[in-house]
């Protein structure tokens, strides 16, 4: 009996420690939260590839540090543009992190969107050595204009076209075609985000040039899946934190100057 009794002492006095150290944080640590973010890296400064084919950019950095904000991690995925929203609400991803406008009303019934981190502009884009198209006025019956599929530069393309002013809406994949396509003449010009031209431009210099005014501004914004009040909530308050902390601030500098 005296054995029985001390086993059974020394089994709870085990139990006891256990929940012991657990509760004083001896045990295992939480597991980080991680999430998928999904892209298409073909937008800089917001969103490229590096020369080891790393996604990287602005957005990266922006999503990175607010995890680190809010304690958690991020994953990439590369996807194209157009599948990201579909790629969201089938649960393939949790964060869409794309220079994506949060303005337009037929993705904001089917997503929900961060605060906005960014404003930016359409502009038109030609060749360096046109000096016939000054500004979207200039645009004729006659020509083809490219835009990157499922950008607000498309749609805006493709209202041209609908309205009769433009001969052909040409949609492509990645900013890169759109902008080789105006480079060999196949195309008149190009519509698309202001800073993804500006950054084209540094890298292709003397190639194209952005002209008139701007036709609209757009606002980025983190996209999660409708009714991810707890990851949107997350989202908004490291935007808030990296913003007054100096952080975003200084990634924006070192992207837009690099």
């Amino acid at each position: 009996m005296k054995k029985k009794v001390t086993l059974v002492l020394a089994a709870l006095l085990s139990v006891g420690m256990i929940i012991s150290l657990t509760a004083c944080g001896g045990g295992s640590d939480k597991e980080t939260v991680s999430y998928k973010v999904g892209t298409e890296p073909t937008f800089p400064p917001f969103d490229t590839t590096d020369e080891d084919q790393n996604i990287v950019g602005l957005d990266m950095d922006l999503i990175k540090a607010i995890g680190k904000d809010q304690g958690f991690e991020v994953t990439f995925e590369n996807l194209s543009f157009d599948g990201l929203i579909p790629a969201l609400k089938a649960d393939n991803i949790d964060i869409v992190a794309a220079g994506m406008n949060k303005d337009d009303k037929e993705r904001q019934k089917q997503v929900d969107f961060s605060d906005a981190y960014y404003e930016s502009q359409l502009y038109v884009v030609v060749a360096n050595d046109n000096n016939d198209i000054k500004s979207i006025d200039d645009l004729t019956p006659d020509m083809k204009v490219a835009a990157q599929t499922g950008t607000t530069g498309a749609e805006k393309v493709k209202t041209l076209k609908k309205e009769g002013k433009i001969k052909e809406a040409v949609i492509v994949d990645g900013l890169d075609t759109a902008m080789m396509q105006l480079i060999n003449g196949d195309v008149s010009a190009v519509i698309n985000d202001k800073p993804v031209n500006e950054a084209y431009m540094k890298k292709q210099p003397d190639k194209v040039k952005m002209v008139g005014e701007a036709l609209n501004a757009e606002n980025y914004g983190f996209a999660v899946a409708n009714g991810n009040d707890e990851l949107l909530e997350k989202i908004n308050k490291g935007l808030a934190n990296i913003k007054e902390d100096g952080t975003y601030d200084k990634l924006v500098d070192e992207w837009f100057n690099k």
